[in-house]
């Protein structure tokens, strides 16, 4: 495969990328081994996501006309980027775990909803509880006030049966 037909293929992936994603993390990788590299790929695969090494020149022709291309400033150096397909925190929690345990790369910049965030408030996003414990956060506070009700409803009926149990024994005694 001639270099500009590689090029060509890294372009379009990217592109596909930058079209599905909900989020755009850039890193910088240096120190990262390719083992390092890898194991970070994979805890961001199982959470629907994916790492891209990749030239920053390629990267800015193909978030050309996307939300993400106000990445384009922030690619400088040795950079990677982190796409997040179904959660957009899911990357930026894996990235900030995974560079404070090996104590390598760093964030540089993300993109959500076209706007460009620093590494300050990208740290952030990624403490931000997941969607699903916003979800059951949600549903306890829907469900609260019904448990209550219910136990309310549920201690005047006891208070009740209590009652009429009392003047049962009373009225037999």
């Amino acid at each position: 495969m001639s270099t500009k037909a590689f090029k060509e293929d890294k372009i379009e992936a990217m592109k596909e990328n930058f079209a599905k994603a909900k989020v755009a993390v850039v890193t910088e990788y240096k120190g990262l081994t390719v083992e390092e590299i890898t194991k970070l790929r994979r805890s961001l695969q199982k959470e629907n996501s994916d790492y891209m090494v990749t030239k920053n020149t390629l990267a800015k022709i193909a978030s050309k006309g996307t939300q993400y291309e106000v990445l384009s400033e922030t690619l400088k150096g040795p950079v990677a980027i982190a796409f997040g397909f179904k959660d957009e925190v899911a990357p930026a929690k894996i990235l900030t775990k995974f560079i404070k345990e090996a104590k390598k790369g760093e964030i540089i910049a993300a993109a959500l909803d076209g706007k460009l965030l620093n590494a300050k408030e990208t740290q952030v996003l990624a403490e931000l509880p997941s969607k699903e414990e916003l979800y059951a956060k949600m549903l306890g506070c829907i469900n609260s006030p019904a448990t209550g009700i219910v136990g309310s409803v549920n201690a005047v009926m006891s208070g009740l049966v209590r009652a009429m149990d009392q003047i049962a024994k009373q009225k037999t005694a």
